[in-house]
């Protein structure tokens, strides 16, 4: 992956679609790791981070991260999630989709930014990546194929200028775990 120290920098990060590549590889992120690791690769000028929350949830994990990424240096988007009854199971069924958010956002930063690092292996970020080529920001992807079914789809894969492995950046990103905490006396 090729950063130049002057390239202004931009993350977008899909939390939903960024959690489950985590999740698949048995990551936990340390979100003040990920920024210092971006900041020493050029001028990082925006962390972005786009997750639905459900409204009348009284605790949930997620509000408890997201009010940290807030107080983080994270620039924190949000919508209002929707629960419905799937009918083939029967089943409450949460949906959020920050597609729409992060494309509309990436191609208004698009004007300011040398480089997106778009953290999501969604294939419908496609056309936004080809969009912002064309504007002429370098896009990099961030998300994994090592899960099975890979999360980062093939297809945006092969679009992006360069592609980065989730687990390859685990070593900078990644909470120590607990057996890596330890010390003896």
């Amino acid at each position: 992956m090729a950063f130049y120290p002057d390239e202004r920098i931009g993350l977008f990060i899909d939390g939903a679609n960024f959690y489950s590549a985590l999740r698949a590889l048995d990551i936990e992120v340390d979100y003040s790791k990920l920024l210092s690791e971006f900041r020493k690769r050029g001028r990082l000028i925006c962390a972005n981070y786009y997750t639905a929350l459900v409204e009348d949830q009284e605790f949930s994990p997620l509000k408890k991260m997201v009010d940290w990424l807030d107080y983080n240096g994270f620039s924190i988007i949000t919508k209002a999630a929707k629960e419905y009854v799937d009918p083939a199971s029967g089943r409450k069924r949460i949906k959020g989709d920050m597609d729409v958010d992060i494309t509309v956002d990436a191609l208004r930063a698009a004007e300011w930014l040398d480089h997106i690092i778009l953290f999501s292996g969604d294939g419908d970020f496609c056309p936004l990546v080809k969009a912002l080529q064309n504007k002429g920001v370098r896009v990099s992807v961030v998300s994994t194929t090592l899960s099975n079914p890979p999360v980062a789809s093939d297809e945006l894969r092969r679009v992006a200028g360069s592609f980065i492995e989730l687990n390859d950046l685990a070593p900078l990103l990644a909470r120590p775990t607990r057996s890596d905490d330890t010390t003896s006396d």
